[in-house]
């Protein structure tokens, strides 16, 4: 089967030289401020200040599954009811202050959770200065950092139906939307998309945030050949792009989504 893109033909199968100029072409084309219009990644771009760009980042990746242009205005509609001040609103507000947030729904995420998320938020930050720390683990890689985030964010007091919505690489979710928010934490580069805010990982140790639509571009370019969405595909895919660049691989997590998005490639 023959494709263009860019000009550039490549066949199935791919070879190894084809697959990588593609990745790079790719991830060249979307890493860029033209294209975060419709992305989550617009919502912690409204703020300047580290405090109030995590924040935001952390409840807009939350919520980040469906239509994108919904999940955006959702994001924003609760950044505006914290009076545009994410930081100083979660450090503090009243219980008064959390009415506006009892109706909040997106999707499967509702009020309750909702409200959980921001006293869980307020507790931890009354702690540290930063959600950076919550991260640390002693294995220092990713998914022991997600699992002991995960550990103290829910603590011991998280409706069932909450703990749903903070994903479990221990139980080998693919945690795709706190994959996603590390990516805009930790990784940088002189493009100013992601943020690179946070120093606990490296940019090498960052896992490739996969779900169903970055799976099936994947697949289909031979680059992930395990079938389930999970963590253990999340690691193989990265691996796999730690061979094209062991600097910054989850920068072709541009490219996945950019040929899947925008150009309709897409496992058949």
């Amino acid at each position: 089967m023959k494709m263009f893109f860019g000009g550039m033909m490549i066949t199935e199968p791919f070879s190894r030289a084809a697959l990588q100029a593609l990745l790079d072409e790719k991830a060249d084309l979307y890493n860029r401020l033209t294209f975060i219009e419709t992305d989550p990644i617009s919502v912690p771009h409204r703020y300047t200040q580290p405090a109030d760009i995590e924040l935001a980042a952390f409840l807009a990746a939350t919520i980040a599954w469906g239509q994108r242009t919904t999940l955006i205005r959702n994001a924003n509609w609760l950044l505006d009811r914290m009076d545009d001040a994410p930081a100083a609103f979660i450090c503090d507000f009243q219980e008064g202050d959390l009415k506006p947030f009892e109706s909040f729904v997106h999707r499967t995420f509702n009020g309750e959770d909702c409200l959980f998320f921001l006293r869980s938020l307020q507790r931890l930050l009354k702690e540290n200065s930063s959600l950076e720390k919550l991260f640390e683990s002693p294995e220092g890689d990713v998914k022991h950092g997600i699992i002991q985030f995960r550990k103290q964010f829910l603590g011991n007091e998280a409706p069932a139906r909450t703990s749903r919505h903070v994903s479990d690489p221990s139980r080998n979710s693919a945690a795709k939307r706190i994959n996603m928010f590390l990516r805009w934490m930790v990784r940088h580069d002189n493009r100013n998309i992601d943020f690179g805010i946070w120093t606990v990982f490296n940019p090498s140790q960052l896992i490739c945030p996969l779900d169903v639509h970055s799976g099936g571009v994947a697949r289909k370019l031979g680059i992930l050949h395990r079938k389930q969405d999970d963590w253990q595909a999340a690691e193989e895919l990265t691996a796999m792009l730690r061979s094209f660049d062991p600097v910054d691989p989850v920068k072709y997590d541009f490219a996945l989504f950019g040929l899947g998005a925008f150009e309709g490639f897409r496992k058949d």
